[in-house]
């Protein structure tokens, strides 16, 4: 880690982890269960590359998985609860105003039809239709009854519940897979701005505006001269900037207040439309912002999308988000709740170990003058 030496370092990691089962303990009625719990952390945390319950168990110097499949199984705790725990342990240290809630997926291969919503679906982790699950997350990057629900279901649960618990963001970023409808709405009425992906059909039109705009997204984008378009960052990957063409029409300027009597102020309603340098492939956006945002700032919150890819992949490869062997949605939902507060915890590790420390000032020497 960059800006903390490596005994600070070490120090934060102890009392990060102190601090996080100490969280954990009001969750189990037994100390030998919540000691169990910790082990599990302790075995998503370690070096082991996979991390089931044999390894965790050898890890943890048991003689056998049981301990580690009783937490997610058959041990009584709630894995909501957790989830709270995770959102406020996280927020506590990265909590900004302007933060972006980025809606998405990840899919988890698997070989049998027996373990909960397994069935042959498109998955981005694997670039195409095989079997698997599919989890949508909420990053900051249950229902009680545990029944079915659509992709755009969950997200909107998911927001609401980020609402209510008055977590503090400005915009919700969403692949066009969660739809708009609903979601623009709930977002609306709780005075927070969006960039939500769209299909190449899904009809714009624009009102209050000298120019009027009309037709499905990929038409309009078809129509626009070369001065509208825009080459800008998204932010910074893995090979340097993420440069595309950017075009952003406003299509009309409402009162924020006609959403919510605790709101005021003139919003603005727009599409926003991505165009891929190499082959011109087109991605269009549905946008709401406070009035006068520019363009810079809606594709910065696009651009966030590519954050919780990221952190897809780091769950995965160095905490075992994919590894989970139980079937049923009650271990499932356990074991993504575990892993997600030991990312968490690496999160806030990582934000305290790069705090830029205050600037030392040199104390002014008094230069003492012979009379």
């Amino acid at each position: 880690m960059v800006g903390a030496s490596v005994e600070t370092t070490l120090e934060l990691w102890a009392s990060s982890l102190r601090d996080v089962k100490a969280q954990l303990r009001p969750l189990f009625c037994q100390e030998r269960v919540a000691a169990s719990a910790w082990k599990f952390l302790d075995g998503l945390l370690g070096n082991e590359a996979r991390k089931t319950g044999w390894m965790r168990a050898e890890a943890a110097g048991d003689p056998g998985p049981w301990r580690q499949q009783a937490i997610l199984g058959r041990g009584r705790w709630d894995a909501e609860a957790l989830c709270d725990i995770v959102r406020d342990y996280a927020l506590e240290t990265l909590a900004d105003e302007d933060a972006v809630l980025v809606i998405d997926e990840t899919g988890f291969l698997k070989q049998g039809k027996a373990s909960c919503g397994v069935a042959r679906q498109y998955t981005g982790s694997a670039g195409k239709i095989t079997n698997c699950q599919i989890g949508v997350f909420a990053s900051y990057v249950s229902p009680d009854d545990v029944c079915f629900a659509t992709k755009p279901k969950m997200a909107r649960r998911m927001i609401a519940r980020a609402i209510l618990a008055k977590v503090p963001f400005s915009f919700v970023a969403a692949d066009s897979v969660y739809g708009t409808g609903e979601i623009e709405t709930a977002l609306r009425k709780a005075g927070k701005g969006y960039v939500l992906g769209v299909a190449a059909n899904h009809l714009f039109h624009s009102w209050g505006k000298k120019q009027m705009v009309r037709g499905s997204a990929a038409k309009i984008a078809q129509n626009l001269p070369k001065s509208a378009w825009r080459r800008l960052s998204a932010g910074d990957g893995t090979k340097g900037a993420r440069l595309h063409d950017w075009a952003y029409l406003e299509l009309a300027d409402l009162d924020a207040g006609e959403y919510s009597s605790t709101l005021t102020g003139r919003w603005t309603r727009g599409l926003l439309i991505r165009r891929n340098i190499a082959d011109g492939d087109l991605a269009f956006f549905s946008t709401w912002c406070p009035k006068d945002t520019p363009i810079k700032k809606l594709v910065s919150v696009e651009g966030h999308r590519w954050a919780i890819e990221d952190s897809f992949e780091t769950a995965k490869n160095e905490l075992g988000l994919d590894h989970n062997e139980t079937r049923s949605w009650h271990g499932w939902h356990r074991h993504v709740s575990l892993v997600m507060l030991a990312f968490a915890m690496m999160a806030v590790i990582r934000h305290r170990a790069n705090v830029t420390p205050p600037k030392k000032t040199m104390r002014r020497l008094r230069t003492k003058h012979r009379l």
